[in-house]
C-alpha cells in the first residue's frame, strides 16, 4: 500500500494507506522469494479490492514460522513508505496494525494501484531498511535485494500485493 501515506508514527509503526487493487503474487523472483515462508499477504477486503481515500485499510501476514516482518508501500507517484519495520511475528496470521501498535493506516491519495511488499526474516534484522526517493521496479527490488543479502536463503523471504485507491 505504497500509496499509503505517513499518518502516524507510533510504535514500531510508521505507515499512510491508499486505496489498492489486491492481487497477491507469490515469490516475486527477488531474492529471497523462494522459501515461501510467507504463506499470505492480504488486505481486509480482499484481493482487488478498492479503498476511498481515508477509509482503513489492514493487512494480513500468514507466515509459517515465527519471525520479523518489514511492510513497505510503493505509491502510485513511485514515492516508497516502510509501514511497519522489523515487527516480531509468531507463526500464523498477523494482522497489522495491531492493537497495540496505537495507529491506523488509511488509503491516501494519490488514487491509483499502491503495491505493497512484506519483507520476512527469520533472525532479527541488524539493519533498518531505508527509503527515499523515487523508486522504478529496478530500484525497488534492488533496494529490497541489499536488504535481505546478510540473510541465509532459507530464513528470508518476499510477498507483495496490490490494492487500488479511489
Amino acid at each position: 500500500m505504497q500509496t499509503l501515506k505517513k499518518i502516524a508514527l507510533v510504535g514500531p509503526l510508521v505507515l499512510g494507506l491508499s486505496a489498492c487493487t489486491v492481487t497477491t503474487r507469490a515469490n516475486v523472483g527477488l531474492l529471497g522469494s523462494s522459501s515461501n515462508l510467507i504463506a499470505r499477504v492480504t488486505p481486509d477486503k480482499g484481493e482487488g479490492a478498492t479503498y476511498l481515500v481515508g477509509e482503513p485499510v489492514r493487512v494480513s501476514v500468514t507466515t509459517r514460522t515465527a519471525g520479523y516482518v518489514t511492510i513497505l508501500a510503493l505509491n502510485q507517484d513511485r514515492s516508497a513508505n516502510v509501514l511497519v519495520r522489523n515487527a516480531y511475528v509468531a507463526a500464523g496470521t498477523t494482522t497489522f496494525p495491531r492493537a497495540g501498535d496505537g495507529v491506523t493506516f488509511n488509503a491516501a491519495p494519490p488514487a491509483g494501484t499502491q503495491s505493497i511488499r512484506v519483507i520476512f526474516t527469520r533472525p532479527r534484522p541488524t539493519t533498518d531498511l531505508v527509503l527515499s526517493g523515487v523508486y522504478d521496479s529496478n530500484r525497488w527490488n534492488t533496494t529490497t535485494t541489499a536488504y535481505l543479502t546478510p540473510y541465509a536463503a532459507a530464513d528470508r523471504d518476499v510477498q507483495e500485493t496490490y490494492i487500488y485507491i479511489r
